[in-house]
């Protein structure tokens, strides 16, 4: 679900950075005049932000009516109408972009995220997003995820522990890396570690981390590391993972693939919006 209390703010500053002073154009023409607006995919895809578009009419015009006919995390095909908005049209053209702009970017994410997930689902394997999302619209783009059948990493870096190489190379190794978070962080919270090669991961091992993360490994490697883990720890791929290669990724036994792919490349989904008197 979306807290509506976190993305108000969302919704307003992105209305008012698209309308600024006002709809020079719309408003130079419309007054009262009332229509409907009908949203209509142009491609086939997943579809993921209806209830966010929902409120961006309310936002502009309470007087509007919305109806969709769709659900979030369902499939659409060309030319299927996806909702209506109806009402004032200097009200629904003055909310057009932002609304669009909205759907075909999420839906864009959804529709990615389920042809990750279709091709690994043979495996026990769970998909899950990155951090590498648009600044500011992390918790939108991360719900796109989930509606395209994913899972979600950490939403923020108070979420969990992840030590990463950067943090490795500052103190000198795993080891004191660990050490250093344990004698700081709340007994109950997980630890995860990056690594790169067998060593680091028999060191990871050895101070007994939560999740192992097997970065930019090659498929054999995986396979070696996956063995020596032994389900000791839960164990995830990351680094390089596209649509092409992540069924052998699969294959090598991890639990997790982390994929950046899934909310920074996503193409939005082309939808339309026609205005019918």
């Amino acid at each position: 679900m979306l807290d509506y209390l976190v993305i108000e703010n969302i919704i307003q500053n992105s209305l008012k950075e698209d309308i600024g002073l006002g709809d020079l154009t719309t408003n130079s023409i419309f007054l009262d005049e009332e229509g409907t607006g009908i949203f209509s995919a142009k491609d086939v895809g997943i579809i993921a932000g209806l209830p966010l578009i929902s409120q961006v009419w309310h936002k502009i015009n309470p007087n509007l009516k919305f109806e969709s006919y769709v659900n979030d995390g369902e499939e659409v095909i060309i030319g299927q109408k996806i909702a209506i908005v109806q009402g004032n049209i200097r009200s629904i053209l003055t909310g057009e972009r932002v609304a669009l702009n909205f759907l075909q970017r999420l839906s864009g994410i959804a529709t990615l995220t389920s042809k990750y997930v279709e091709e690994v689902k043979d495996y026990k394997v769970k998909v899950v997003d990155t951090r590498k999302t648009t600044p500011g619209l992390r918790v939108l783009e991360k719900y796109a995820v989930r509606k395209g059948g994913a899972r979600n990493h950490r939403l923020s870096l108070d979420n969990a522990v992840m030590i990463k190489d950067n943090h490795i190379e500052g103190c000198g190794s795993i080891t004191e890396a660990v050490r250093r978070v344990r004698s700081n962080i709340p007994i109950t919270t997980k630890i995860e570690v990056e690594t790169k090669n067998l060593r680091e991961v028999e060191e990871a091992l050895k101070v007994g981390v939560d999740i192992i993360m097997l970065d930019n490994m090659e498929p054999k490697m995986m396979e070696e590391a996956v063995i020596k883990i032994g389900g000791l720890a839960l164990v995830e791929a990351s680094g390089g993972i596209n649509l092409k290669n992540i069924k052998e990724v699969a294959k090598t036994g991890v639990d997790i693939i982390s994929v950046g792919e899934l909310t920074h490349s996503a193409k939005a989904l082309d939808i339309s919006l026609n205005i019918k008197l």
